[in-house]
Order: C-alpha cells, then sequence, then structure tokens
C-alpha cells in the first residue's frame, strides 16, 4: 500500500534519529517490516490478554521493553515537526486475531509504529556506524534483530 507523502517524512524521520537516509526503493522494506513487527507484537498481547481471560488487547498487553518505551517516547518528540502519525495509522495491517483491539490499543498503533521506526534507525546506525543508505544486507541484518527480540 503506497502512503500518499511517507516517503518524505519517514526519511525525515530517519535523518534525525539515527543519521540514516533511506529512499524510495526502501519504502516497501520499511512497510513489511513495520507489518511483521506489529504482527508479533499484537501477537503477544493476543495471548496476554487470553491468559488474563479477556477477548479484548489492552495497551498494557503490549510487550513494550523499557528500550521501545523510550523509542515511543523518541518518536512524540520528533513528530511534532513531521506529523507521520496520520501517515503511519494508513500505513499499518492490522492482522486478524482471536481477540479484538480496544481503542486505545487501536489509537496507540501509530505511535507503536514510530517506535519501531525510531529503533530500526538507530539500529541500522549502531550495526554498522558508518551507514548512509541501508542496503539489502543492512536491512536483513536489521529484521533478523528484531526478530530475535520482538
Amino acid at each position: 500500500m503506497a502512503v500518499t507523502g511517507l516517503v518524505p517524512r519517514v526519511q525525515g524521520l530517519f535523518r534525525q534519529v539515527g543519521a540514516v537516509d533511506i529512499d524510495k526503493s526502501d519504502v516497501k522494506r520499511y512497510q513489511d517490516f513495520v507489518n511483521e513487527n506489529v504482527f508479533d507484537l499484537l501477537l503477544a498481547a493476543a495471548v496476554t490478554a487470553r491468559s488474563d481471560g479477556r477477548d479484548v488487547v489492552r495497551p498494557t498487553d503490549l510487550p513494550l521493553t523499557t528500550g521501545m518505551q523510550e523509542n515511543i517516547q523518541r518518536f512524540r518528540e520528533v513528530d511534532g515537526g513531521l506529523n507521520l502519525r496520520p501517515l503511519l495509522a494508513d500505513l499499518i495491517t492490522v492482522p486478524t486475531l482471536d481477540v479484538a483491539l480496544d481503542e486505545e490499543t487501536e489509537s496507540r498503533l501509530p505511535e507503536l509504529v514510530g517506535g519501531l521506526s525510531v529503533a530500526l534507525a538507530r539500529t541500522f546506525r549502531v550495526v554498522e556506524p558508518e551507514l548512509k543508505n541501508p542496503d539489502t544486507e543492512a536491512w536483513d541484518r536489521a529484521r533478523e534483530i528484531f526478530h530475535i527480540l520482538v
């Protein structure tokens, strides 16, 4: 799904938080990355909700580490100038789960994606400090790191 205006704003976010330049060719990888990780986080949240006897996921069910919470906060700080939240809301593909998301959880998804985006940009920089524009190998390494951690 192409979201109008997404590319320049995501580019701005990656430059601000990771000093990394992504280009139009990275957008599909970015969208896949975001949706894969949102799926994994919501799947874990669904397990928590069900184990608590609920069929609705609440924000507290999301398995957010301290680091992820810091990345979400950093996203909030830089988003004021970028106004990415509405675009990220359109980017998210909410998976079909055997539980529902409550309104508050659903409304927090754009910030969750923003936090994942900040974490991704920072990961590129940590894994390869001199990286300017991530190539396929850099994307693959970052995806593998997130697969291990999320």
